[in-house]
């Protein structure tokens, strides 16, 4: 998604609950939130890559290791530990390491 659509996206999730909320759930504070909506403070890649992982669970993204999975099995194969064991597991932790869209 392109950084208006995500601020959008942003936008009409806090519109659902409160800025509070959404805030939370991303890991920033609210006036942070409330700064990047108002214009007044440009959305860090952070933010945004947050907000497409929290908000956008349904979306699909090419992996090269496992073909196209959501965003949010994405998500949960960055955060796996590294396990020489399993070489699908190696392969795995090296693709997302070198992903552009961490």
């Amino acid at each position: 998604m392109t950084q208006p659509d995500l601020i959008e996206l942003l936008r009409a999730e806090c519109n659902k609950t409160s800025q509070a909320d959404v805030a939370r759930k991303l890991g920033y504070s609210p006036s942070a939130i409330n700064q990047v909506l108002k214009g007044t403070y440009p959305a860090p890649q952070k933010l945004l890559v947050k907000v497409e992982e929290v908000f956008c669970k349904e979306a699909s993204i090419p992996c090269p290791v496992q073909g196209n999975i959501t965003l949010a099995r994405c998500v949960s194969n960055r955060n796996l530990p590294f396990i020489t064991v399993n070489p699908a597991r190696v392969q795995l932790w090296t693709a997302c390491r070198a992903c552009e869209g961490k």
